[in-house]
């Protein structure tokens, strides 16, 4: 796997296409037209919260140090590699909603039937096939993007040094 989910709130436009691919990838059919007749109504992963000026698509970021995993007691949720993400094992799951209270962004609910949680498996079993999320896929204005750690940083140190380097000059924090 070793990738992450990256959002650019500034690209999103709060269309829900994430929630809508996540609904269907975690259906039985994976077709939308089969999806919506399912019973129980497939649950996105994913979910698109607003505020006036703002859209943003919310899910587990797969916490290096998971507080989810470490509170579990039934070891319902589980990570079994640094580069995997945080599975949940509905079987396992008693519904007890500790991983919702630890979890720092609030991204961990209760299925529809309340006796296990929902959260974003990064579609697993898709990068296991070396696809991408659906959600990213789902994206028409690229949000929501798949970036290696690598990529991530190299970015993170472009922008860093964008900042304070201009037309090959050095540009102190004061101007």
């Amino acid at each position: 796997m070793k990738g992450m989910i990256v959002v650019d709130i500034d690209r999103c436009l709060g269309c829900k296409s994430c929630e809508l691919a996540c609904g269907v990838e975690h259906s039985e059919s994976k077709e939308l037209h089969k999806a919506i007749v399912e019973y129980p109504t497939p649950a996105s992963r994913v979910k698109v919260e607003a505020s006036e000026d703002l859209s943003i698509p919310l899910a587990c970021r797969q916490c290096e140090d998971a507080p989810c995993v470490k509170v579990c007691p039934t070891k319902a949720l589980e990570r079994t590699s640094q580069e995997e993400p945080v599975l949940i094992n509905s079987e396992l799951c008693i519904g007890c909603k500790w991983c919702i209270l630890v979890c720092p962004f609030g991204v961990i609910r209760m299925d529809k039937t309340g006796k296990a949680i929902l959260k974003c498996d990064m579609c697993f079993k898709r990068l296991l096939l070396g696809k991408i999320p659906s959600c990213v896929l789902a994206c028409p204005t690229k949000a929501l993007q798949f970036k290696s750690l690598d990529e991530v940083t190299a970015e993170k140190r472009k922008d860093y040094l964008t900042k304070f380097i201009k037309d090959g000059k050095y540009i102190n924090e004061t101007g």
